[in-house]
């Protein structure tokens, strides 16, 4: 009986043993198995020449002549699965392109963020710091994010149109200025009757050719 119990006791042990293996091996192996951060751009089964600039690696050449077509090997990326236009699978592929960086890049082709603290009408017309980064199935030489210098081009939502109107019609008042959210001019255009007419005409003519624009600093819509 005595030695029955040991050699319970001792499957018991090997149990947990085996246990804590199997859980440390499930563990380590984890790391493994996380899928990279740039699978989420990269579709499944789809052509190799298509793919997204993040899940491709491209022997580039810095050497070609700008403007002029170029050829590049590419590879996929671990765990990214693609194929060639027979639907065959493929790792690696070739890439064709113009030379050219991406900075110097048409706008159509990348996208930048806006800023809504400068002011589109002033004179000179004020830039911005924008960063502009490439759109995913262009393929580019350099840094796909890059500053770019833009003309500052956002709007608050005001129509040049309703401010045309009000400054003809109700312009007397001040509706104009109080629409484009200049409160002291439409003030002092209330009490002085239009400045007896003259600042009316005025402001016609000003908001007729786009001189005077909302009180935020954007643009008409």
């Amino acid at each position: 009986m005595a030695a029955a119990a040991r050699q319970l006791r001792a499957l018991c042990y090997l149990g947990r043993v085996l246990l804590f293996l199997s859980q440390f091996y499930i563990l380590s192996g984890s790391e493994s198995t996380e899928i990279p951060p740039y699978m989420m751009k990269c579709p499944s089964n789809g052509l190799c020449s298509r793919l997204p600039a993040d899940c491709i690696d491209c022997a580039t050449n810095y050497s070609c002549v700008y403007g002029k077509p170029v050829a590049f090997d590419c590879a996929v990326k671990p765990s990214v699965t693609c194929v060639d236009q027979e639907f065959r699978s493929q790792k690696n592929f070739i890439i064709n392109m113009t030379c050219r960086f991406c900075w110097q890049l048409p706008e159509t082709d990348y996208e930048c963020s806006n800023s809504t603290s400068c002011m589109t009408v002033s004179c000179p017309r004020q830039r911005y710091t924008a960063n502009c980064t490439v759109r995913d199935h262009i393929h580019c030489l350099g840094n796909r994010t890059f500053p770019k210098m833009l003309y500052c081009n956002w709007t608050g939502g005001y129509k040049w149109s309703t401010a045309l109107a009000l400054s003809i019609t109700l312009g007397g008042f001040g509706a104009d200025r109080f629409y484009l959210g200049q409160w002291r001019e439409g003030l002092g255009k209330l009490f002085s009757f239009g400045g007896l007419g003259i600042w009316t005409l005025i402001d016609v003519l000003l908001i007729g050719v786009g001189y005077v624009g909302p009180a935020d600093g954007s643009l008409y819509i």
